[in-house]
């Protein structure tokens, strides 16, 4: 294979132009004029804020019949780790198969799975290998859900909307994170965790039925890929071709290992630093949802995707997290929390845009699936890590090692991508809004992909 020219390697990772314009405040929900894509996106805020509060119950669940964080952190794993070795299937079955079938199949695996949990801890049978057993059962669901949700929003909308789409995806995710956990953290005080695994039963017939409601013969159609061999090692490859899409995926797995293990970490922090109960555990995840949702939105006001940001975000993240651990009250680290889920979710949309709008339609669900297995099985990973760390050493500490991790990986992979990209650093106070910017060192361009990232 030819190496590319210095002229192509620079255009692999340079500023993607979304629009001329930033766009105006009432352009932030033009996805929701496509008739499916409202049906969906209603659907899918229903089904999250029940997630939130089947994922809420299920943690604090656990830790009532345990005693221990360390155990949360391997329900986690138990969810995620099917993601760590199928994900890849996922993706294959996302690119040859009905998106919406899939979809379909999916949402009623976790119905019934949630049916399961509310009748099991409803009649006080529940114990912890039950979750555990559940919990892997619905990361095998999550396997083939997440790839084909993730290429379907495409068939909803377009091309043309896809980033709006994308965005509004993660505001309704968030939107369910804050509402969600603050229900669930009422009603498991008020009647207990059982019935949030009922109302998620509910919530997933509820999307089943939308499904099966969308017009067929409005989606943009998207001809399924050929059966070849060498499948998944063409999409790994292609990944590694592409820097806008190999550095996100890195990138992701630092922050998935430490940084999205935030929830086995508040949990640690409700029960033994703040001693805040149940509420306090479903108050901290929707203050981090509040900022999350607040991130999203912004995303889409973003006209330039760039690499650097995506890089910047995720760095910024890990240093909110460390310094959260300085937190003297609940109050404290609650607003800490808020700005967390801003920068998480300012990484998390805009890698995700990043990486489908410079991957080809045809090879998108198995690029995806390599993304979303980096993601999600780095919370398999880093579930019971994180919870071991705050069992021996302290939520305070691991709340540190959580956020030194993904800053100090960012700051390496800015560093290789400077390199590259022949660019420094340049200050300039005279200018309020932009005191230092990333110039290039000089007019020659890069050898190696990595330009204005």
């Amino acid at each position: 294979m030819t190496p590319p020219s210095a002229q192509q390697a620079a255009a692999l990772t340079a500023p993607i132009n979304l629009v001329s314009a930033r766009p105006p405040w009432r352009a932030t929900f033009s996805s929701l004029k496509v008739r499916n894509y409202r049906i969906f996106a209603a659907a899918n805020l229903v089904a999250v804020i029940a997630l939130w509060m089947q994922r809420v119950a299920q943690d604090w669940l656990v830790l009532e019949l345990s005693g221990s964080v360390t155990a949360v952190g391997i329900t986690v794993f138990m969810q995620f780790a099917p993601s760590l070795v199928l994900m890849p299937l996922g993706g294959l079955l996302a690119d040859r198969y009905s998106k919406r079938r899939i979809l379909i199949i999916a949402q009623s695996s976790a119905g019934v799975l949630a049916a399961v949990m509310a009748v099991l801890a409803l009649t006080g049978t529940i114990a912890v290998w039950h979750i555990y057993t559940i919990a892997f059962l619905l990361g095998l669901a999550t396997v083939l859900d997440q790839p084909a949700r993730q290429v379907f929003v495409n068939e909803l909308v377009g091309p043309a909307q896809l980033r709006n789409a994308i965005s509004l995806n993660s505001s309704i995710f968030q939107l369910g994170g804050m509402i969600g956990p603050a229900v669930s953290g009422v009603l498991m005080t008020a009647v207990g965790g059982g019935w949030a695994f009922a109302v998620n039963a509910v919530a997933c017939t509820f999307t089943v039925v939308s499904l099966a409601c969308l017009r067929r013969s409005e989606l943009v159609k998207i001809a399924p890929g050929p059966r070849t061999k060498g499948q998944f090692r063409e999409a790994l490859a292609y990944v590694r071709r592409k820097p806008t899409i190999f550095w996100p995926t890195v990138m992701a797995a630092f922050f998935a290992v430490f940084g999205l293990s935030l929830a086995v970490l508040m949990a640690a922090y409700a029960d033994n630093v703040f001693h805040t109960g149940a509420a306090g555990y479903g108050l901290l995840n929707t203050l981090v949802a509040v900022g999350a949702l607040c991130g999203a939105l912004a995303s889409t006001r973003v006209t330039v995707l760039r690499l650097r940001t995506v890089i910047g975000a995720a760095g910024a993240y890990g240093v909110v997290l460390a310094l959260s651990s300085l937190a003297p009250s609940m109050a404290t680290f609650g607003a800490v929390m808020v700005v967390a889920g801003f920068v998480s979710l300012m990484f998390l949309t805009n890698a995700n845009q990043l990486v489908q709008t410079t991957t080809n339609v045809q090879i998108r669900g198995r690029v995806m699936s390599i993304y979303i297995m980096v993601l999600i099985g780095g919370q398999a990973l880093g579930g019971p890590l994180m919870g071991a760390l705050a069992e021996h050493l302290g939520p305070q500490w691991a709340m540190v090692v959580a956020g030194a991790a993904p800053a100090l990986a960012a700051v390496v992979i800015a560093v290789l991508l400077a390199r590259r990209g022949e660019l420094t650093l340049k200050v300039n106070l005279r200018s309020a809004r932009h005191p230092v910017v990333i110039v290039r060192r000089s007019a020659k361009p890069p050898v190696l992909a990595g330009a204005d990232c």
